[in-house]
């Protein structure tokens, strides 16, 4: 569906065109995974698909929503007197997270928008398709209401909105990547300072491919929640010998001197991934930047086992995917990326050998699985912005 077709689709709805069009981006993660609620660095991406926001400004205090992915539902009307959390509205609550965040702060939210949204991102695919509609709706505000507000600020507000608004215990990586995407580049991030780095991606001839497990994962649902509360356990308890304030302060090495506190085998686990895949993160981000594609490619190998065996989060599925794609020919790398438990995975394969890895790996995952994989190409683009 291209920017036309939005506008008719608009029109149609709201009944006059559209004023303004904005975009905001999924985002994949490169290495690094559940090493952002534990301090440590990601290393995300912003892609090309995401979601796309229509918006006309109105004279009351009433936000018309109306989503193309969910035809089957009703125009939701939301005034700005009542931003209250409701489980019936579904998607809109995060429109209304973000408006009830950002309308405390900023009293010239005076007044309601149309806004149309589509996404292009598979939902519940682990592509941050909630930061991503978080952020649009961010840029729109900021934009529509000429307000003096930054993407960190943004993303903050963003991660707010997950973690007290939804309920989601996440971390602030989604958000941010969302919003500091950048051409050709990926982001080096501290989420425990919010120090950041654009770190340019060369893959020569080589390529990103989506896989989507097409097992929708949900979030609130799933074990994610269970998993953090294991991380805080086994860092408290190493607080009581070590002075730290995240299990990603340590090294493998510091750990292994300290683990026998912890005196649980599961949060052990849980506590020695984050850690190790905190510094896979750092190695990864230099060997990018001297181009060694091959030595990247073994560490996103190395971040999936330890996400199967230590984080226990890929599941059948991704494993079935991943194993598969290192099967193939022209695979330099292959790992689970974003929460887990479903969504996708991600691999690095060469152009050449494109089309045979994609027919291999949906023939391997359709008998194993019993339903289709998906597959995209993943290309590096900007952030959240206001379309012109």
């Amino acid at each position: 569906m291209n920017i036309n077709d939005l506008k008719n689709s608009f029109e149609k709805i709201f009944k006059a065109p559209p004023e303004n069009q904005y975009f905001s981006p999924g985002r994949i993660n490169l290495i690094g995974e559940h090493t952002d609620y534990n301090g440590g660095f990601v290393f995300p991406c912003a892609i090309t698909l995401g979601t796309y926001g229509l918006v006309k400004k109105r004279n009351d205090n009433k936000f018309r929503l109306y989503s193309l992915n969910f035809e089957d539902t009703d125009l939701v009307e939301v005034d700005l007197s009542n931003l209250e959390y409701n489980e019936k509205d579904a998607w809109t609550n995060y429109v209304k997270g973000m408006l009830k965040y950002m309308t405390v702060e900023n009293p010239s939210i005076n007044a309601g928008l149309d806004i149309l949204v589509y996404g292009n991102i598979p939902n519940g695919a682990g592509l941050s398709s909630s930061a991503s509609l978080e952020m649009l709706i961010g840029v729109i505000l900021k934009e529509e209401f000429s307000l003096n507000i930054d993407k960190k600020t943004l993303s903050l507000i963003g991660k707010k909105v997950e973690n007290q608004y939804i309920g989601v215990n996440s971390g602030i990586m989604d958000q941010f990547a969302v919003a500091f995407g950048k051409v050709d580049s990926a982001i080096i991030l501290d989420c425990n300072t919010l120090y950041y780095e654009y770190v340019n991606v060369n893959l020569e001839d080589n390529l990103i491919v989506i896989m989507n497990t097409n097992k929708r994962r949900e979030l609130t649902d799933s074990k994610y929640n269970e998993r953090r509360c294991e991380c805080e356990s086994a860092l408290s308890k190493l607080q009581t010998i070590i002075k730290i304030n995240n299990l990603c302060d340590l090294t493998v090495k510091e750990f292994n001197r300290h683990k026998h506190i912890i005196k649980n085998t599961i949060e052990e686990k849980r506590a020695l991934h984050a850690i190790s895949e905190n510094e896979r993160t750092k190695e990864a981000m230099n060997l990018l930047r001297n181009n060694n594609l091959e030595a990247f490619g073994k560490l996103m190998n190395e971040s999936h086992l330890s996400l199967k065996d230590n984080y226990e989060v890929t599941g059948k599925e991704l494993d079935t995917l991943v194993e598969s794609a290192w099967r193939q020919k022209g695979v330099l790398g292959a790992r689970m990326t974003g929460a887990g438990f479903g969504g996708c995975a991600i691999a690095i394969v060469s152009k050449e050998d494109l089309d045979s890895f994609i027919k291999n790996v949906s023939k391997d995952y359709k008998k194993v699985i019993g339903y289709e994989a998906s597959f995209y190409i993943a290309s590096i683009g900007e952030g959240s912005q206001k379309l012109s």
